[in-house]
């Protein structure tokens, strides 16, 4: 089987493995960085084997079995004519705009990232802030991360955060108001906004800031790619500052990337006896984050890049945490109400066929997933007793 001409083209290949991997991949950065991305995607495409020097050969099969399931319908010139129809772009390694803090990352660093917005994100990130927190805030919350947002934009400092309910829109929200620079950092494709109530904030962070993404055009918002999401978030920033966070949240995570790759890391106090502030309280003691109450407080983190090295904090109990990482993933790919075939899961999941089975086996066993007639999967739905109500046999629900 011959390779497509796009191959040639690095930042086309590029794009193609955005659409290829669940990211953060390390065999496929590793194969990557060594034959490059054109040449590693022709032995995808072809079958020929990949030479084993990065990984180990067991390693290195796995991951092309996990690929190749992503194979039918991969066209990164399709992806990427899409994406500029709404203003966007790939932005790939070597370009002027690729930001440098993301080689922090090293074999987690993303194969390119999609953006959408005309400011260059290299410039737009260069003195910038990470403003993140619950998705459930409190009044006193969304006011302090919308003041904060505005007050650092204010003096020339962009806010990065992720786009969702809460703080996250709070800092959004108020660095639009002061016509401040923010960028939003999607764990979907750049082309759909997530969450849908958030259409209108996501496009106008894109009309004035920029929206990023390292998921390929279409890709569905999916609980891991959330957490890789905030790893981009970490870095992209020159500090990360958390306003209102339980303790087991996606705003620790973040805290706990920053902290790993050495950014400074701010925390706002809360009521003593606040659960939404407890993950703040627990940074400011536990991991020596900077207790920040005003817009001056975060300016000045944000100028302390390099200077001070938090300790790492524990990483949060995710829900379901008793599965393993590639049943979790199954179970994520699985939809709440139709039914998907076994190949449709693994193609959502990025995971080989036989894995996806067993997985769904074990999440059958488990009374978290339903089989229908004709071997199609979805979630167990819940009895209101807390119970998993089983799916009747045959019947899958279409609406």
């Amino acid at each position: 089987m011959s390779s497509p001409s796009w191959t040639g083209d690095d930042r086309l290949a590029r794009a193609a493995w955005s659409r290829l991997v669940e990211p953060p991949d390390l065999v496929a950065s590793a194969v990557v960085a060594t034959l490059g991305a054109g040449e590693a995607v022709r032995h995808v495409l072809t079958g020929t084997p990949l030479p084993s020097s990065a990984v180990s050969r067991r390693r290195l099969d796995g991951a092309l079995a996990r690929w190749r399931v992503r194979l039918p319908g991969l066209d990164p010139e399709r992806d990427l004519a899409m994406v500029e129809r709404r203003g966007g772009r790939v932005v790939v390694p070597g370009d002027d705009e690729w930001p440098s803090r993301l080689g922090d990352l090293e074999h987690e660093t993303p194969v390119c990232l999609w953006v959408r917005g005309s400011l260059a994100l290299e410039q737009a990130v260069r003195s910038s802030v990470a403003v993140v927190g619950t998705r459930s805030p409190t009044a006193y919350g969304e006011k302090v991360a919308g003041d904060l947002a505005a007050g650092v934009c204010d003096r020339g400092i962009a806010v990065v955060s992720g786009a969702a309910f809460g703080i996250d829109a709070a800092a959004h929200k108020g660095a639009l108001a002061v016509g401040g620079t923010t960028v939003a950092v999607l764990a979907n494709g750049v082309d759909r906004p997530y969450p849908m109530a958030h259409e209108r904030l996501i496009a106008a962070v894109a009309e004035s800031g920029l929206v990023v993404s390292e998921q390929a055009p279409g890709a569905s918002p999916m609980k891991h790619r959330f957490l890789a999401r905030n790893r981009i978030i970490a870095a992209l920033a020159g500090a990360t500052v958390v306003v209102e966070a339980a303790w087991r949240s996606g705003a620790i995570s973040t805290a706990n990337r920053a902290a790993g790759l050495c950014r400074p890391l701010g925390a706002v106090p809360g009521p003593a006896m606040s659960a939404l502030s407890a993950g703040c309280h627990r940074l400011m003691r536990d991991v020596g984050a900077v207790c920040v109450t005003d817009a001056d407080d975060v300016a000045e983190l944000a100028q302390q890049i390099g200077t001070r090295v938090p300790a790492p904090p524990p990483a949060p109990v995710a829900e379901h945490d008793d599965l393993d990482p590639v049943t979790a993933r199954v179970l994520e790919a699985l939809p709440v109400r139709a039914g998907r075939p076994v190949g449709s899961v693994a193609r959502v999941a990025g995971l080989p066929a036989d894995e996806v089975r067993t997985a769904l086996a074990r999440l059958e066993l488990m009374e978290l997933a339903d089989r229908g007639a004709g071997d199609v999967w979805r979630r167990a739905p819940r009895r209101s007793s807390g119970r998993l109500q089983p799916l009747p046999p045959g019947r899958l629900p279409t609406g």
